[in-house]
């Protein structure tokens, strides 16, 4: 079947203390470090952007996605709960379980149950994780990030990929992928709106490539913005529901996004559907004006994170599908030039500390 299914392979073990060769390193974690979500082993690790992996910290089996506070606390979604890890010492404080039911067994691929999309208020006062229910709909599950539970449970979509806030804190996305739909969630009341969003249609329904993966809420007005196969970016109003589409470049399958606080989105490109059609693994750099850039990457990679002074994307290669690879591609957004890093087991999420 045509789709996004991806052949789980063979786990690698968790690593603690010392994976590196080295005893874990002494002193806090310098500002600009990386941390990745190691979606092949049950661990984060915490990346030198010059210098590869310096240390990884068990969080739970499977992660997914991650969110790092002001406070320099990291969630991390995980198959069994919401990690929560101090990035400072590099400890997991806590494990949050999650209150939604039918998850299935505890464990890893694809189509795992658990927390997939994650993200915290502008307040820091809740974070929010998209909880993929096996065969079902999916959940937005709510998180006071002082007393670390769980307070509420929102029905979303299928599969909510991706999860974002809207500026003011009032609103909460979830892209729910296999429902080709974007769930608007009201903050205070947790009443929800559900929008499709489906430039191609919806034929092919779970078997189709052309779903919804990630979003970026663009700083400017707070529409969200949606690439889809490096055709096609729909713009959508959260507040009316309306779309419009504008044409991309890059023509290949598009997964991770983010989006700088002048405007610039950032889209990864894991390559292509149809080999003899379409390009290969790239990324995509859009200015708030729709001009793009389109840098190429070796083979498949997923999210990405910008640093702080806006110069450099960091694109993780962990894809929730076959072809991952452990490691950062670092890519000059300047002049293009990029580099690769090892970084982990199958990286998926990313930020920078």
């Amino acid at each position: 079947m045509r789709g996004d299914a991806g052949r789980g392979r063979a786990r690698r073990p968790a690593h603690g203390p010392g994976h590196f060769g080295r005893a874990r390193p002494s002193g806090r974690t310098p500002d600009g470090t990386l941390l990745v979500a190691d979606f092949g082993a049950d661990t984060v690790t915490f990346v030198d952007p010059d210098r590869g992996p310096v240390d990884s910290v068990k969080v739970g089996r499977a992660p997914y996605g991650l969110a790092v506070g002001a406070d320099g606390r990291a969630w991390v979604a995980t198959a069994e709960g919401v990690a929560v890890v101090d990035t400072a010492t590099r400890e997991r404080m806590d494990l949050v379980p999650y209150e939604t039911r039918n998850l299935g067994p505890v464990t890893d691929g694809e189509y795992r149950g658990g927390g997939m999309g994650i993200a915290l208020a502008p307040d820091g006062e809740h974070v929010y994780v998209g909880v993929n229910v096996p065969g079902g709909a999916g959940a937005l599950e709510t998180i006071d990030t002082r007393t670390r539970t769980v307070t509420d449970t929102t029905d979303v979509g299928r599969r909510p990929f991706d999860v974002d806030v809207s500026r003011d804190g009032r609103e909460v996305y979830a892209t729910d992928h296999d429902s080709f739909d974007v769930t608007v969630v009201d903050a205070r009341t947790h009443d929800t709106r559900r929008i499709e969003v489906a430039p191609y249609g919806t034929e092919g329904g779970l078997g189709s490539w052309l779903k919804p993966h990630y979003a970026a809420v663009r700083p400017s007005d707070g529409k969200l913005l949606l690439p889809f196969e490096g055709e096609r970016l729909v713009v959508l109003d959260p507040r009316t529901g309306r779309s419009t589409v504008e044409r991309m470049t890059a023509d290949t399958h598009q997964h991770g996004v983010t989006i700088t606080p002048d405007g610039t989105l950032l889209a990864v490109g894991t390559g292509p559907i149809d080999p003899a059609e379409d390009e290969g693994p790239s990324l995509t750099v859009r200015t708030k004006d729709g001009k793009e850039k389109v840098v190429p990457l070796e083979g498949p990679h997923e999210d990405v994170a910008v640093s702080a002074d806006g110069r450099t994307a960091y694109v993780t290669g962990g894809f929730t599908r076959d072809g991952y690879w452990n490691g950062i591609t670092v890519v000059d957004l300047g002049s293009g030039d990029t580099r690769r890093l090892a970084a982990g087991e199958r990286p998926l999420g990313i930020a920078v500390l």
